[in-house]
């Protein structure tokens, strides 16, 4: 019996778009049909000039690398706030006018400076926070591409090549698929070599159980979980053994397309609601402070302009600079006064706190407002639970026959993970296994394709979950 899987949901992944005209139907096509429009044989494959041919025509098998926001536009992005902009407009003046003070005879006060670099410090502050944080999810975008194949065992010329680079593969190449195999390239199948073969393909179409693939041709304008004859690039081969056509390379697969949204949506992102209130606070604020300043200044107009009425008509208009800029600096001291600067700096601290916290939950956030965005959510539409779990089977239960044929024995067994040493099988006999448990040890491990290895500081297993499950509790 299985725990940590037991939901099937399949997610019901519609085309935004019509199937381009100009795609050949490789899944619509029977085996022969396919060979003809690509110029190949399934026994001999291509041959190395045809390769070279094709290469220079379709380019590489890998995904595009988009050129991330540069350092300074990441820089210049955290300024593009209202608030932050009157702060640093703020922390300017106040530092130019104590300057100026200086300049002018003074004594050059060190306190005067306090106030523009306590300003200076926390936009600083501020920046760093942000620029990290979208550095680093612009890194984490880019593990996108590890799903991706490194090698292929490949036909070429009549001979079998077992480790070519992925990245060499072109359309119209026969490639031998095996368990634990990752599909190099958007493939039309043309052989079972065994019965039947299984495909994990929930990173593309978020089904949490393996799909069985068939070399049989289906509709053209089957969706892409109705594409049975095909396999996709970045998914997995879980159990069976085949011969498959290159249809698509690169950014021409499903998994390239969606490389493609992913970089066209981060181009086009709206504000937050918590960033457009800011903005909004922050002109509203700018207003009053300025109207505030300005009629401060004014009413001491007279201190620092004054004149002498003749005939009616003002004359002999007296002005003093050093009276006007001294009533300047006040009326910027209460705009600064009148300014949180405190704010910008709590509220990033607490968005890069939450945003830590998802971090954890291995949910990666680009944006640090999108924190904020996403708290404010208060109905999350999704479909059924199999697609939002790990897809990841572990053994809860192992039953076993007793001393005689009408008895049976179970065992609770603890873990959830692919790591032997996590968890233990209860109420084993003390004496060890005997000949029954024996039996059910070697046929779970010998009749099992599926693989558990140790990478990363961490298990991961290779074929089928239920079986990589059986597998880890053999171990």
């Amino acid at each position: 019996m299985g725990k940590g899987g037991e939901n099937y949901g399949k997610r019901e992944v519609v085309n935004s778009k019509p199937t381009d005209p100009d795609v050949f139907p490789a899944w619509a096509k029977d085996i022969h049909e396919c060979e003809k429009h690509y110029d190949v044989s399934q026994k001999s494959g291509l041959s190395t000039a045809e390769v070279e041919n094709r290469r220079r025509i379709y380019g590489n098998n890998e995904l595009e690398k988009h050129e991330g926001q540069s350092i300074w536009s990441l820089i210049m992005e955290q300024f593009n706030d209202t608030l932050v902009r009157i702060l640093l407009l703020a922390a300017v003046v106040s530092f130019v006018l104590a300057w100026y003070d200086g300049d002018e005879g003074g004594e050059m006060e060190i306190t005067a400076f306090v106030e523009p670099l306590v300003i200076f410090l926390i936009l600083i502050v501020n920046a760093i926070v942000g620029v990290w944080q979208e550095n680093n999810a612009e890194k984490a975008l880019e593990a996108l591409k590890e799903i991706q194949s490194e090698q292929a065992t490949v036909i070429r010329d009549g001979i079998k090549i077992p480790s070519l680079p992925a990245k060499e593969l072109v359309p119209g190449d026969i490639v031998e698929l095996k368990v634990g195999d990752k599909v190099p390239a958007d493939m039309r199948v043309l052989e079972l070599v065994s019965s039947t073969l299984r495909v994990e393909q929930g990173s593309l179409t978020g089904e949490s159980e393996a799909v069985n693939k068939t070399n049989k041709s289906v509709s053209e304008d089957a969706d892409i979980q109705g594409k049975r004859s095909m396999v996709f690039a970045g998914t997995t081969v879980v159990n069976g053994n085949c011969f498959c056509l290159v249809t698509q390379i690169g950014m021409e697969t499903e998994i390239g397309k969606v490389h493609t949204q992913i970089h066209v949506a981060s181009q086009s992102e709206e504000d937050t609601p918590l960033k457009k209130k800011l903005n909004e606070f922050g002109e509203v604020l700018t207003m009053i402070i300025g109207v505030i300043c300005i009629f401060v200044w004014l009413i001491n107009v007279k201190y620092f302009l004054s004149w002498e009425y003749i005939d009616g008509w003002p004359r002999n208009f007296k002005f003093s600079f050093e009276k006007c800029t001294y009533y300047f600096e006040i009326a910027v001291a209460l705009a600064v006064a009148a300014i949180p600067e405190g704010l910008p700096a709590v509220i990033t601290t607490c968005l890069a706190l939450g945003t830590r916290k998802m971090a954890q939950k291995n949910a990666l956030v680009r944006k640090l407002p999108s924190v904020e965005t996403l708290g404010c959510t208060t109905v999350i539409c999704s479909d059924k639970t199999g697609t939002l779990t790990t897809n990841q089977m572990a053994v809860a239960k192992l039953v076993a026959m007793g001393g005689h044929a009408s008895s049976l024995r179970s065992f609770r067994v603890d873990g959830t993970t692919y790591n032997p040493s996590d968890g233990k099988i209860h109420g084993w006999p003390s004496g060890g296994m005997d000949a029954n448990l024996e039996t059910i040890a070697k046929i779970s491990a010998i009749c099992n394709d599926a693989g558990v290895t140790h990478s990363d500081n961490k298990y991961v297993a290779h074929g089928m979950p239920t079986e990589a499950a059986i597998k880890v509790s053999v171990q």
